[in-house]
């Protein structure tokens, strides 16, 4: 597995929103009511703003984009809006990689906060799995942190 995190363009854009409607679209398998995202994951206009604002990511695999996500840094916290991963490369270690990307990327963090629904039996397994604390519930939504010295 060759796989990296980069910085994306907004030439990745129309790649990472298809990869992110597909990864999205599936939840409806783990407990989403319909296919369906959160704001503008099926927006190229959207992925391409986040771009143009230093937040999107291209997880890659042998050149290919294969995940992004979007993360936002304010001082020594990072917010994760979103990772996502092509279906296809589910449950083959893709997510955790791109965590750990994340977790090592940004020197001085911190705290690393995200959220997930709380109907999503794979994210919060996932995010538990990877040591993230449930800090609180509001509106369907479980809040998580990580907080250590990271970077």
């Amino acid at each position: 597995m060759s796989l990296q995190l980069l910085k994306a363009d907004t030439s990745d854009a129309l790649t990472l929103t298809g990869i992110s409607k597909r990864a999205f679209d599936s939840d409806v398998f783990v407990g989403g009511a319909t296919a369906e995202g959160p704001p503008g994951y099926m927006s190229v206009s959207f992925h391409t703003q986040m771009a143009r604002q230093g937040h999107l990511y291209k997880l890659t695999e042998e050149g290919l984009i294969v995940g992004g996500a979007i993360l936002f840094l304010q001082g020594n916290v990072l917010n994760i809006g979103r990772i996502f991963v092509a279906p296809e490369h589910f449950r083959k270690g893709y997510g955790s990689f791109l965590m750990q990307q994340i977790e090592s990327m940004f020197t001085g963090l911190k705290e690393i906060t995200l959220d997930t629904p709380d109907w999503n039996i794979r994210t919060n397994s996932f995010y538990t799995k990877l040591g993230y604390t449930e800090i609180k519930r509001d509106r369907g939504f479980v809040y998580y942190s990580k907080r250590k010295t990271f970077g």
